[in-house]
């Protein structure tokens, strides 16, 4: 009965920032988590500090994962399937800037982080007939735009465009899932504006506050809200 109630959690770009901290959180709880980073020295060295300083050697696992790379992500599903043989708790907060950046632009585009009115946000704000292939049709059109250099005149976000766009296509299909998998709890979160090395540590806010949002989400019981946008902890508008 005990091995039937125990639940399992993977957590991506685990081994420093929110991640981290989303890990300590989630084993703090009871929950055994497979800590995840594409650096496995990086990742290890962050499992046996999170054992060392918190005690938590019992319920941490680590495991290489590259969420870019098929099959990395295979890898990582047939050890799951193995170890546990389910899953109970996916949170994908992996993240890469990808570009050198301005850190008041970075931070004046992290407090808006939604595109502007027009064809783009009309498809992913509607709820009702989004698809896959229409997000898909909106990228295809952004890099159309992007490569022709008329993201201005098309009426794209033209500071940290791609950034700003991914955000709002990942609300977009977390909407996709949810309505796909209605037994599941599929939410997307913004766990605010805290201090990482994603922002160049200029958050006003620490990774524990972060976190903590996502993995109250994390820790829904079945039949909890889905296909919902979250700013902390309460819901936003996508």
């Amino acid at each position: 009965m005990a091995a039937a109630t125990k639940r399992h959690a993977v957590v991506t770009g685990g081994n420093k920032g929110i991640g981290f901290e989303i890990c300590q959180q989630l084993v703090s709880n009871g929950i055994t988590v497979v800590l995840t980073a594409r650096d496995e020295k990086r990742g290890i060295e962050a499992v046996e500090k999170l054992k060392k300083e918190f005690g938590l050697s019992d319920h941490l696992l680590f495991h290489q994962l590259d969420v870019t790379d098929p099959k990395s992500i295979q890898s990582l599903a047939n050890f799951i399937k193995t170890q546990f043989g389910k899953l109970d708790i996916l949170v994908n907060n992996a993240g890469i800037i990808g570009s050198g950046a301005d850190q008041e632009a970075f931070a004046a585009v992290y407090a808006s982080g939604k595109i502007p009115d027009g064809w783009g946000k009309g498809i992913l704000s509607d709820a009702e007939s989004l698809t896959e292939e229409k997000v898909d049709e909106v990228l295809n059109q952004y890099l159309k735009d992007f490569n022709e250099g008329s993201l201005e005149t098309k009426g794209w976000p033209c500071s940290f465009s791609a950034y700003t766009l991914s955000k709002a296509v990942m609300n977009a299909y977390t909407r996709i899932l949810a309505k796909k998998y209605p037994s599941f709890c599929i939410n997307s979160v913004c766990p605010g504006y805290v201090k990482t090395d994603l922002n160049f540590n200029t958050g006003p806010g620490s990774v524990a506050e972060g976190a903590e949002s996502v993995v109250r989400l994390a820790l829904l019981p079945n039949g909890g809200p889905s296909g919902l946008f979250f700013s902390r902890s309460e819901v936003a508008p996508f």
